[in-house]
């Protein structure tokens, strides 16, 4: 571990400002637009412009890095964000803020694309799990130290966004003026959606069903504490117990899902985050509501990585990478149709419709992964492949360096030969 964050300490603090600075901008505007007047409904478009810019990114970023090269791709978009970041709040209007978050969430993913292929380009075969694992942590970090950032000024004035775009912008130095040499960008060719559905029927369903929970999470978290009436401190807090529930569950939950049937876990993990999603709807205190987000996050993170495992188990080695322009296609579209369902449930049913719209969600994968485990039989824990933890912001360069490691990792278990 100490091996990877000597050689790639530059890249990974980058990356980590990056989340701060964008972990700041969704919570911020959350608790701007209440300031402003915009309805829920208006935030939730708002809000869900991220993932539909976010999901063009992704898939637009490799052709500009082929065109133009990764080191202008990456100083673009990153004026671009700092630019969004000021306008923001000079321009307080539901429609300029949709079209500023479908740009920001556009230039991030290809941001994080330019990133991550040169993490991806510094990891070798022998450490690429210790790097995945560090990234995520990094990740995870930085959107918590955020809500910390949420504190330092008014959300009423300009400071709080002046704050994210500094950090953008410093987050390109360490990165751009570390050693680490351009690599070559090559991309595996996608299995089409029909394949996929075809090789895992649960694991479509479930990285499209979670899509609308995390990015009602992500999105609509800070909306929701502003309905209930929750000050910024508790705003604050409430929206980072989802992602240290993340953190804690996820290397207990990968550990286990290589020592048991992952349909059966995906079940039991889904019926858990069900029932803090039930446990919020029900108890509006503050803390009952930090135990619901800390265990609702805490479920929905890991069961990502415990789809994409389950796919995995059921292809060769040769064809994992090829899942992971479907699933992120699938995850995004859900994402997409988080934010715009919670805003209308939220409408409807005041601040419990953020509850009920994850309850609902979760409680559908788990009534699928239990269809599921009546049609076919589960492979041997023996024959599975090893589980990688992937957040679900990750762009097709984590998800498919993820599934070079699970390669790896399939390929040295036939060998009998430990996994790096």
């Amino acid at each position: 571990m100490m091996q990877v964050l000597g050689s790639a300490w530059a890249l990974l603090l980058g990356l980590m400002l990056l989340m701060v600075g964008n972990g700041l901008q969704g919570t911020l505007l959350g608790v701007r637009g209440q300031i402003e007047g915009f309805t829920t409904f208006e935030m939730s478009i708002v809000m869900s412009g991220y993932f539909l810019g976010f999901l063009g990114g992704s898939r637009a970023a490799p052709e500009m890095i082929r065109r133009v090269g990764h080191v202008r791709v990456f100083a673009a978009l990153g004026s671009f964000i700092s630019a969004i970041l000021i306008l923001y709040p000079t321009i307080a209007h539901p429609v300029a803020w949709t079209i500023g978050r479908i740009c920001i969430g556009f230039c991030f993913s290809g941001v994080y694309v330019t990133a991550e292929s040169w993490l991806n380009n510094a990891a070798t075969n022998e450490n690429r799990g210790k790097a995945l694992s560090l990234y995520m942590l990094v990740q995870v970090l930085g959107i918590i130290m955020a809500q910390g950032l949420l504190l330092v000024a008014d959300p009423a004035g300009f400071v709080l966004f002046v704050i994210p775009s500094v950090l953008v912008s410093i987050a390109f130095a360490p990165i751009l003026l570390s050693v680490q040499p351009t690599p070559a960008f090559e991309r595996t060719a996608p299995m089409n959606l029909r394949q996929l559905f075809r090789v895992s029927p649960l694991a479509c369903v479930g990285v499209f069903i979670l899509g609308g929970a995390f990015s009602a999470q992500f999105g609509m978290a800070a909306v929701y504490g502003g309905q209930a009436g929750l000050t910024l401190v508790q705003i604050s807090t409430f929206i980072a117990m989802f992602y240290i529930g993340a953190t804690l569950f996820q290397f207990p939950v990968g550990w286990i899902s290589d020592r048991m049937d992952r349909r059966r876990l995906i079940m039991i993990v889904s019926a858990v985050g069900t029932g803090g999603a039930i446990v919020g709807a029900l108890f509006g205190s503050f803390y009952g509501i930090l135990v619901a987000a800390f265990f609702l996050g805490g479920m929905s993170n890991p069961l990502y990585s415990l789809l994409i495992s389950h796919a995995n188990d059921f292809l060769e080695p040769s064809e994992m990478a090829s899942v992971s322009g479907g699933m992120l296609f699938l995850n995004g579209l859900g994402a997409i149709s988080g934010p715009l369902a919670t805003g209308w449930l939220m409408t409807a049913f005041g601040p419990s419709g953020f509850w009920i719209f994850n309850a609902v969600l979760l409680a559908l994968l788990t009534g699928y992964a239990l269809y599921r485990m009546t049609q076919r039989p589960a492979p041997k824990t023996d024959d599975t492949g090893s589980y990688a933890p992937v957040l679900m912001s990750a762009t097709p360069v984590a998800l498919e360096a993820a599934q070079e490691w699970a390669v790896e990792a399939a390929e040295n278990e036939e060998n009998d030969t430990p996994p790096a």
